[in-house]
Parts: structure tokens; sequence; C-alpha cells
């Protein structure tokens, strides 16, 4: 196996896995956001007034509305579905290359959503930036392997899509 495709395959399976643990993280949200909210305490500040906040918000809705966790449920499984999409890439990064490119466009949608959305749900700025950081974080991967699926294009003679 050439070292491009070993170099893609590294980085896609990271990427799929990253991608399926932090969407899978929205199952366990009561716990995680009592975690958030018990670690902060510590530095004290906006950040842990807002870990309060959120966590005391999730523990409501569990105890009250437990069926709107169905919709993280969901959020959950998409981010799976959506890791099964770049086995294409992994098989034949050349024929798909249009996966990676799909997925570097989600990345920016992140920022997007982060920046102009979450201001309406009242997500402080210093969370909407750790929110961005998924989608720049994602997006590092996805582009060094845009990049060696160009160089692989350039060796084998086929145009660059």
């Amino acid at each position: 196996m050439n070292t491009d495709l070993r170099f893609i395959r590294r980085w896609l399976a990271f990427f799929v896995a990253a991608l399926m643990l932090s969407g899978l993280t929205a199952v366990p949200l009561v716990r995680l956001t009592g975690l958030l909210h018990a670690w902060t305490s510590a530095i004290g500040g906006p950040l842990h007034g807002w870990a309060a906040h959120a966590a005391e918000a999730v523990a409501h809705v569990d105890a009250t509305y437990p069926i709107l966790f169905y919709g993280t449920d969901w959020l959950a499984f998409a981010h799976v579905v959506i890791g099964l999409a770049f086995i294409g890439p992994y098989r034949d990064p050349v024929r798909n290359r249009w996966v990676i490119e799909w997925g570097l466009w989600c990345c920016v949608l992140v920022l997007v959503l982060a920046f102009a959305w979450a201001p309406f749900r009242g997500i402080p700025f210093f969370w909407r930036c750790v929110d961005a950081s998924f989608g720049v974080v994602g997006a590092v991967p996805l582009w060094l392997v845009l990049r060696r699926i160009h160089r692989m294009e350039l060796a084998s003679g086929r145009s660059p899509s």
C-alpha cells in the first residue's frame, strides 16, 4: 500500500472516530453537563456559571420532559451515519474525493451555526468558540486528506476534479 493511501486512511479513521465520539456524547447529556458543572467549580467565573445553568436546565428537562432527549439520541445517530459516509473515501479516495469536499463544507457550516445561530439560543460567546473549534479541528484532517488525494490524482495522470 502506498504511503499516500496509508496517510489518508489513518487521518480518515481518526476523523470518523472523533466524529462518532463527539456525537455519542449527546446520549449521556445529563451526566456530562453535571460533570462540566463539577469540573468548572474550581475555575468559577462565567464558564462555571454557564455550566451550572446548563446542568440545571438539562436535569430539569430530564426530570420533567425526558422525551426531548430523543432528539439528542437522533443527533448521536446522525454523527454515526455521517461517519459511515467516509467509508467511500477510505476505500477509494480519488473516486470519492467529493465526500471529503462535502465534509470540509460541513466544517465551515459548523462555524456559521456556532456564531450565527447560537446567540438566539442564549449560548455565550466562549462556548460558541468551543463549538466552532469542532469545525476547525475537523477541517484539518480533511484538508490534509484532500491534499494527498490531489497528489494521488497528479501521480496517476488523472486531472484533479
